[in-house]
């Protein structure tokens, strides 16, 4: 979906920077086509889907955001699921939840404490309950609950009946029973009827939000294509879930949230999630580069997308491998640069640790090539499904021997895809495999994306090797592939395999500076590590830039997805008047080169970040800065009330 919106982005995140619940309310009298019902109207809402996994929750979110996007709202997601394919039905730890915050104005995450929540089973309600305010509202499927789903997660009485949510504005839906009889001319099973009362909620919540409708029908019609009958029962469902809420006299309030015209710069837009923008800038980096794109890859979670994606892109000379393993995945992948292509592998934490051989090989080769890690919860299988940013480490040093990578973070799920096109050119230009780190949140979360001009994007154009590049002594004319080098980059040529009278001699054993020949001798290994090293520290990249509008004494810096909170909570405090700066790091390795002079100008700095303070450390080794700490390993991101109390303590320590 795009939809096309115009004028700068003005407003802060929420009413005066604050990521509160709803603020700004207002109420319009009742009108028609509306049932006589009051319409009110919001800034901004946060909604979270909760039911079982197979309940399709993270579908009933996709599609709800959909229509939030095409309506023209600034919108963020957090999908939340198990790493089971089936969970165990009923059972906390099989819970799937899907959170989209949406506003009339620019923001940042996807909320911290739900607005309203769509609760289908007991264990949803318990799973959830503990992040929902006092005086949110709840819409709970009451057939589920009935003695056994309840005493499965430990309700020893009903939670609709004992008092227990007195708090909140509760609307008892039997989903269920009602989707069954909206359906009862279908001809399904109970059992089939059942499945599409995710649809009912959606329908329901769309109604209560004013969301469009024609694209949930028109992409359940696709969906289904092959089974029209299947397609028209979700319809009918999705359609008695909006007339349930206008005629329904439990729901006597609407709420409209205003497009976000004032969020964005003009342009056409679409949502789009990180993993999605990040095949897209890949795909773009190879067209601006003039090379084919090779992907080589195994499957593993919450990378695989990336895969999945980028095998429909033939079209544009993409070619995916799916390896029976990570190791033949990155060897295809090096294989590909060393043959001239734009050599790409996907994977996750656990995955870098079994290429860390052919990353350290990439760069004895110096060969252009993407490692793509969509971070995760480790160690070991850890937690798939789950969001965190512990391999900075792993990517900076993870390799036996001298092997240094440059790194490269992106910070919201539409900056995947200007990280790809950069973490390209520098593989490109100084002839060197390249980190990126994405991240769970990062890649199943989304947000408006607006589409780029193509002269908009970077050429990416490099010149491969095509004759001779060395004199010898006797007037012969030779090519030295290892390491007759660009004096400004440091990069050495590139010399496609096949090209008459530029034959060389490449591998693993150190070779001698210029003719490539194997070399042992401990001067030769000296210099090669050292400008190997050179290289990647003399790569091009801009400036930090610090957001310090008030002269303040504390810097809050961070990287990769982090970005989203702690920019929330700057806002926080600067709306109650305290002096806080910002910065945040997008090129890891090397640092910008202001970026000692950055961190001593303040007097406090405070690093948040997902892990156990992985950046913090690189900072105080380098720079030797006493920069402080706040870490959360606990499998989500953090939230913005959160970071802010802890740069108030920061601010008045």
């Amino acid at each position: 979906m795009t939809s096309q919106v115009s004028s700068p982005a003005e407003q802060a995140d929420g009413a005066g920077g604050a990521e509160p619940a709803v603020v700004g309310e207002q109420r319009t009298p009742p009108g028609p086509g509306g049932g006589g019902k009051e319409v009110r109207r919001l800034d901004r809402v946060i909604i979270r889907f909760a039911g079982d996994s197979g309940d399709g929750m993270q579908l009933t979110g996709d599609r709800f955001t959909s229509e939030t996007a095409a309506f023209g709202n600034d919108l963020s997601t957090l999908p939340n699921f198990p790493a089971e394919i089936r969970a165990p039905a009923g059972t906390l730890p099989g819970v799937s939840s899907f959170q989209l915050h949406f506003a009339d104005h620019d923001i940042l995450t996807p909320g911290d404490a739900p607005n309203v929540l769509v609760a289908m089973n007991p264990a949803a309600l318990k799973a959830n309950i503990a992040d929902v305010p006092r005086g949110a509202e709840i819409i709970i499927n009451t057939d589920e609950f009935t003695k056994r789903p309840m005493a499965k997660v430990g309700y020893e009485t009903s939670p609709l009946e004992d008092g227990s949510l007195g708090a909140y504005n509760i609307h008892p839906v039997p989903l269920t029973t009602l989707t069954v009889e909206a359906l009862k001319d279908f001809g399904l099973s109970r059992k089939e009827a059942e499945r599409s009362k995710n649809m009912f909620a959606l329908g329901l919540l769309s109604w209560m939000y004013h969301r469009p409708t024609e694209g949930t029908e028109d992409f359940l019609r696709r969906k289904f294509a092959k089974k029209p009958d299947i397609a028209e029962a979700n319809v009918a469902a999705f359609r008695a879930g909006w007339n349930f809420g206008e005629t329904t006299e439990d729901f006597a309030v609407s709420y409209e949230v205003a497009p976000a015209t004032r969020a964005f710069p003009t342009g056409t837009y679409r949502n789009i999630s990180g993993n999605l923008a990040l095949s897209y800038g890949l795909v773009a980096a190879s067209r601006q580069a003039g090379l084919p794109l090779y992907l080589g890859s195994y499957p593993i979670t919450p990378a695989s997308d990336i895969l999945h994606e980028l095998s429909r892109h033939k079209n544009f000379g993409v070619r995916t491998f799916q390896a029976e393993d990570e190791i033949a995945g990155i060897g295809a992948a090096l294989g590909a640069a060393f043959g001239g292509a734009l050599g790409v592998t996907t994977t996750s934490g656990p995955g870098v640790a079994l290429k860390s051989e052919t990353i350290g090989l990439a760069v004895s080769l110096e060969l252009p090539l993407l490692i793509v890690d969509i971070q995760r919860g480790g160690p070991s299988t850890g937690l798939p499904t789950k969001t965190e940013q512990a391999d900075l480490l792993q990517a900076m040093y993870g390799r036996n021997g001298e092997a240094p990578v440059p790194i490269v973070a992106p910070r919201t799920p539409a900056d995947c895809f200007a990280a790809a096109l950069d973490a390209a050119r520098i593989a490109l230009t100084y002839r060197t495999p390249v980190f990126l780190l994405s991240d769970g949140y990062l890649a199943n979360g989304s947000e408006p994306w607006r589409i780029p001009d193509q002269e908009e994007l970077p050429d990416l154009r490099t010149a491969f090797a095509d004759g001779p590049n060395h004199t010898l002594r006797d007037g012969t004319e030779v090519f030295w592939p290892q390491y007759k080098r660009d004096p400004e980059t440091l990069a050495r040529p590139w010399a496609v395999p096949g090209t008459p009278g530029l034959e060389h001699r490449i591998g693993g054993i150190e070779k001698q500076d210029g003719s490539g020949n194997i070399s042992y001798d401990p001067a030769n290994h000296d210099l090669m590590v050292r400008t190997r090293q050179a290289k990647v520290d003399g790569i091009e990249v801009p400036d930090l830039e610090v957001d310090d509008p008030d002269g303040a004494r504390t810097l809050v810096i961070g990287w990769g997805s982090t970005y989203g909170p702690i920019t929330a909570a700057v806002r926080r405090l600067r709306y109650a008047g305290l002096p806080v700066a910002q910065a945040h790091l997008r090129h890891l390795n090397p640092f910008p080169r202001n970026l000692g002079e950055v961190l001593r100008s303040y007097d406090t700095v405070v690093v948040p970040e997902m892990n156990l303070g992985q950046l913090a450390t690189l900072l105080r080794a380098r720079y030797l800065v006493d920069a402080r700490s706040y870490t959360q390993v606990n499998g989500m991101p953090f939230k913005a009330e959160q970071l802010a109390k802890v740069l108030e303590e920061a601010i008045n320590d």
